[in-house]
C-alpha cells in the first residue's frame, strides 16, 4: 500500500501545471503572512535582533525557497510560521489556523493546520528503530498498525533507505538520518512542511535523487513548503519562487520568480543561470554586512 492510498485525502479533481504535469488537489493548503516581522533575541536594547520588518506572502501549495548568508534568521523565521516562538513585533497568520501569532497575540502553536518541520538534525529518537520513528506520527493519526507498516515501508523506499527499518539511528550515517528524518515528517500528511536545511549533509547524488521524490510527492499533493538552504542551486532546482534575505539583521531583499518548467535538472544551463544571478546578490548582501 502507498503513502497515497492510506492516510491521505485525495479530491476528484486534478488541474495541470505549466509544464502541463497534472497535479493532484489533495486538501486546500495553507498560506502563510507575515505582516511587519520582527524578532528580538533578549529582552533589552543590547539583544541580538534576528529580523527585522519582515514581510512576506506565500501561497497556498507554492513551494518557496529561502537563501541568506549564515545568521540571517533563516531558522528563528520557521520557528515563528511553525508557532515555536512569537514575533517581538508583527503578525504570522497561517490560513485556516483560526488565529494569528503576534507581538502581542496568542500564544502557542498555530491551530487547524498541519505543519511538518524537518531541521539540520534528524532529531530521531535513539530508542526506537528507523521504522518505529517514521510510523510514529501515523500511529499518532490512529492508522491501523498494518496499514501504518506498509506506508513506512513505502516511505523508506522513497528515500533510498528500503531493508533498514530495523536499524537503530545511531547505526545509520548523518545522511542517512537526515533522509529517515524526511520521511517521518511526510509520514505526518501534512498541510504545510517547513524545512530546514534538510539535505545539506548528503552527497550530490543522494540529495538529486531526494529532490525528485520531494518535488513528486509535492506535485502529488500540493501541501505548502517553505524551504531553507545555503545551496542557491538548490533553490533553483526546486523551487517556484527565491526569497533572498539580508545578513543580520534579516529583511527580505529581494524574491526571484523561478519560471522553469518541471522536472528540472540541477546541473542544467537554465539553473546555473538563475543561481548565478542569486548567488551575484547574495554576495553583495554579504559584503554589505562585512562593511
Amino acid at each position: 500500500m502507498s503513502l497515497l492510498t492510506a492516510g491521505t485525502r485525495l479530491a476528484a479533481s486534478t488541474r495541470p501545471t505549466a509544464d502541463t504535469h497534472p497535479t493532484v488537489e489533495v486538501r486546500s493548503a495553507p498560506s502563510i503572512t507575515l505582516a511587519g516581522v520582527s524578532k528580538r533575541h533578549g529582552d533589552t536594547e543590547s539583544g541580538v535582533v534576528a529580523l527585522q520588518d519582515v514581510s512576506l506572502d506565500v501561497r497556498p501549495g507554492e513551494f518557496v525557497c529561502m537563501v541568506g548568508a549564515s545568521g540571517c534568521g533563516k531558522t528563528t523565521l520557521l520557528n515563528l510560521i511553525a508557532g515555536l516562538d512569537r514575533p517581538s513585533v508583527g503578525t504570522v497568520t497561517v490560513s485556516g489556523a483560526g488565529a494569528a501569532i503576534s507581538g502581542e497575540g496568542v500564544d502557542g502553536p498555530v491551530r487547524g493546520t498541519t505543519t511538518a518541520m524537518l531541521f539540520q538534525d534528524s532529531a530521531l529518537f535513539p530508542w526506537m528503530t528507523v521504522a518505529a520513528n517514521v510510523e510514529l506520527p501515523l500511529r499518532l493519526r490512529g492508522i491501523p498498525k498494518a496499514e501504518r507498516r506498509s506506508v513506512a515501508a513505502d516511505l523508506l523506499e522513497r528515500v533510498h533507505l528500503g531493508g533498514f527499518g530495523s536499524k537503530r539511528p545511531h547505526e545509520l550515517s548523518g545522511g542517512m538520518r537526515q533522509r529517515a528524518a524526511l520521511a517521518r515528517a511526510l509520514a505526518q500528511d501534512a498541510d504545510l512542511l517547513l524545512m530546514d536545511e534538510p539535505f545539506g549533509a548528503l552527497d550530490a547524488i543522494t540529495r538529486d535523487l531526494l529532490h525528485d521524490e520531494l518535488e513528486a510527492l509535492w506535485l502529488e499533493r500540493r501541501f505548502t513548503v517553505l524551504f531553507v538552504t545555503h545551496n542557491v542551486r538548490e533553490a533553483a532546482r526546486l523551487g517556484d519562487r527565491i526569497v533572498l534575505l539580508t545578513s543580520r539583521p534579516g529583511r527580505v531583499a529581494a524574491t526571484f520568480p523561478v519560471d522553469l518548467a518541471r522536472p528540472r535538472r540541477i546541473d542544467s544551463p537554465e539553473i546555473a543561470i538563475l543561481a548565478a544571478t542569486v548567488t551575484d546578490q547574495l554576495r553583495s548582501e554579504v559584503g554589505r554586512h562585512g562593511r
